[in-house]
């Protein structure tokens, strides 16, 4: 057995079951980080990885951490008091601290944000256009800097005039030039995160490690390293239906230009979706468990 419950919410772990489980986390984190280092020594970009570990302000090392999440005692785990994040009671086991009020507030919204999305259907109508709309008549300064756009400036912003612009994505739409703005069929802003978002946006996907990593120590670790794969799939369907040219890294056009590619791209949003609706769930029932936890 990996565990005995004492009580409904807590499960303690013997050395035995937590050590192995620790390892086998903080390798599989040093090895997300592994290719960034190379590059970042090469000086060599990268479109998909890159931007989960800049645009996500994470370092390496949070993702090899390791953490039971809440609701889980450690015992013969002294080792870990070193890391502020855990403390032992006084029955001698090691639990993660309690979260206080501003940590919890936190924890509450992205639970909320995580129930909001579930909630709600898939749109599958954008087309990944917030990408194009990020350089729309201004090409010249797009934020993707030595990477060509593959119909050109002209022929990225013709494509931007063509598509009706429906994204519902706070963060996408932040970035869109002002020329684009006014094209979009929304104007999703911070505040209307819980209204807006849904579970068909590649970014919302993506999100799920953001707030996977924001609410550490309080969600198991494993989970974290999940969502980090998993937006790490969706970032790269988000390159391939870019307007630029990733040819070069291996990243496959999706030509959401013509009707094979927004075809194509629809797919892919379904797929994404589906992935993510397990983890969602998770996610929504470690923030459940660690709200629990009384206020330190």
């Amino acid at each position: 057995m990996s565990g005995s419950e004492v009580q409904s919410t807590e499960t303690v772990l013997n050395p035995e079951d937590w050590r192995p489980r620790r390892a086998a986390h903080e390798a599989r984190g040093a090895a997300f980080g592994e290719a960034r280092r190379r590059r970042a020594e090469a000086g060599e970009r990268e479109p998909v990885e890159d931007f989960l570990f800049t645009y996500y302000p994470f370092r390496l090392s949070a993702l090899r951490r390791w953490t039971p999440g809440a609701g889980v005692a450690l015992a013969e785990a002294d080792e870990l008091l070193t890391d502020a994040r855990f403390g032992r009671g006084a029955d001698g086991l090691v639990r993660v601290v309690a979260p206080d009020d501003a940590q919890r507030a936190r924890l509450a919204f992205a639970r909320d944000l995580c129930v909001a999305v579930a909630g709600r259907p898939a749109f599958l109508g954008c087309f990944g256009l917030h990408e194009w709309a990020m350089v729309y008549q201004q090409a010249a300064e797009r934020r993707h800097q030595g990477w060509p756009l593959r119909l050109g400036p002209e022929g990225t912003d013709a494509v931007v005039r063509t598509l009706p612009i429906r994204c519902t994505h706070y963060d996408a739409f932040r970035f869109f030039t002002p020329p684009a703005r006014p094209l979009n069929k929304l104007s999703p802003d911070l505040d209307g995160r819980l209204a807006n978002e849904q579970p068909g946006c590649v970014h919302v996907t993506m999100d799920l490690y953001k707030w996977a990593m924001k609410s550490a120590p309080w969600v198991p670790a494993e989970l974290t390293a999940d969502a980090f794969e998993l937006a790490r799939d969706a970032r790269s369907v988000d390159m391939r239906a870019s307007p630029y040219d990733f040819s070069a890294v291996g990243l496959a056009p999706i030509r959401i230009e013509t009707p094979e590619g927004r075809s194509e791209y629809e797919q892919e949003q379904r797929r994404l979706t589906k992935k993510a609706e397990p983890l969602r769930a998770r996610l929504v029932s470690s923030l459940n468990l660690a709200l629990s936890v009384p206020v330190r």
